[in-house]
């Protein structure tokens, strides 16, 4: 190889470094990509919406652009179609997590998990899970992005849409959403323990019972976007009927149960889908400037 070749080899090389060093390192794995940051000052791990997957949270997540040059590396997964976990899955989806950090030499401290809809289930789930048992990863914070969190009010308010058949596709979500939780869980009313156990809050639950319980010493933020104008025009909802009605109650359990920490955050006129289109239950409800410094400070 000549000297000139060379050169151009080893000038290609070095600023591939300076390049990785400066706006951070993609590594994609199996159900989840990592976008590694220069300078880590965090750890936001984020959970998709129940139909969803990595890439529609880079594309819906407007907070995410350019995270990682303010110090927060992001690991991004796929764990879709779920609003509950059994307690293996629980632990399958803590090992899978140990070992992302392990393999990407990822620092476990200052780990914040979050999810949108389906998604701040699992994150939930996952938070206290972690918690719980004492695994050496350890979230310090949660963020919920507007998610159907108690699982009996979800199969109620499910009911509630088929029958004022409002809204075609609030009917269709209502169907599936009944005939899967009688499938997997069975009815409330005959099945409270199973919601209690497997639901991430229950509000018609003591929180002392709840697996919201063990979130008490971390910080926790609750985010929605209670558009009410657009939700009664649109699905003939009342307040009553939102996700963000139940948030803003796991919000109060948790202060009830002496968390010092805790936030129920009413956004407005955030709530914009990556195409434009103006919907509350939306990823862009969170903002990064205050997010950073939720984390960071």
């Amino acid at each position: 190889m000549s000297r000139t070749v060379f050169g151009f080899v080893l000038s290609v090389f070095l600023i591939g470094l300076l390049a990785q060093k400066a706006f951070g390192q993609t590594v994609k794995g199996s159900h989840y990509e990592a976008r590694i940051a220069p300078e880590q000052k965090a750890v936001l791990v984020l959970f998709p919406c129940f139909p969803c997957n990595i890439e529609h949270t880079k594309t819906e997540a407007g907070f995410l652009k350019d995270i990682e040059k303010k110090g927060i590396t992001t690991i991004l997964l796929d764990y879709n179609q779920k609003l509950f976990l059994t307690e293996s899955e629980k632990k399958e989806y803590a090992k899978t997590l140990q070992k992302i950090f392990k393999r990407n030499k990822i620092s476990g401290e200052n780990v914040y998990l979050g999810g949108f809809s389906g998604g701040g289930n699992v994150a939930l789930l996952m938070s206290s899970f972690l918690i719980k048992n004492q695994y050496s990863l350890q979230p310090k914070g949660l963020l919920v992005v507007d998610s159907p969190i108690d699982l009996e009010r979800l199969y109620t308010g499910a009911k509630k849409e088929v029958a004022k058949n409002a809204d075609a596709d609030a009917v269709e979500e209502g169907q599936y959403l009944i005939a899967l939780f009688e499938k997997e869980i069975g009815k409330p009313a005959t099945n409270r323990d199973k919601y209690k156990a497997l639901s991430p809050f229950v509000m018609s639950t003591d929180p002392k019972e709840s697996n919201i319980q063990y979130l008490k010493d971390i910080k926790t933020r609750f985010y929605c976007e209670p558009d009410l104008k657009w939700q009664f025009e649109k699905k003939k909802r009342t307040y009553e009927d939102l996700n963000a009605y139940i948030l803003e109650k796991a919000n109060q359990a948790l202060l009830k149960l002496g968390s010092r920490h805790t936030e129920f955050i009413e956004t407005k006129d955030r709530g914009i889908r990556a195409d434009g289109t103006k919907h509350p239950h939306s990823w862009n409800i969170v903002e990064q400037g205050d997010l950073l410094k939720w984390m960071i400070e």
